[in-house]
């Protein structure tokens, strides 16, 4: 399994995980309790109910870097273009915009 902390203007606003069923966006009860709080996309609105697809969100796999520069993220981090989540928390750390992907190391059991 493998974790990303979405921020919305560096205000920590969900988790999206990646595991063998799929992939799962929830939003974090703090940032769900803020009255200023934004959806990240019109697709995932602010909710206490977790988001699930088979797929990569569309939202998000939007944000991964095409052409030229998914070509420079592939060969400097060595990751395959289907590895949708790993290009996610490579490459949008620092993205364009309101939302960032930040990756949690975790350890496997």
């Amino acid at each position: 399994m493998r974790i990303a902390n979405v921020f919305m203007f560096d205000h920590l606003a969900g988790y999206l995980s990646e595991t063998d069923e799929g992939y799962h966006f929830i939003y974090d009860i703090n940032y769900l309790q803020n009255p200023n709080a934004e959806a990240v996309s019109l697709t995932l609105p602010l909710s206490h109910v977790p988001f699930t697809s088979e797929s990569m969100f569309s939202f998000f796999d939007g944000l991964i870097p095409e052409g030229w520069l998914l070509e420079v993220a592939e060969k400097n981090w060595k990751l395959d273009e289907r590895d949708r989540m790993g290009l996610l928390m490579v490459c949008c750390t620092d993205c364009i915009g309101a939302v960032s992907i930040v990756g949690v190391k975790t350890e496997e059991a």
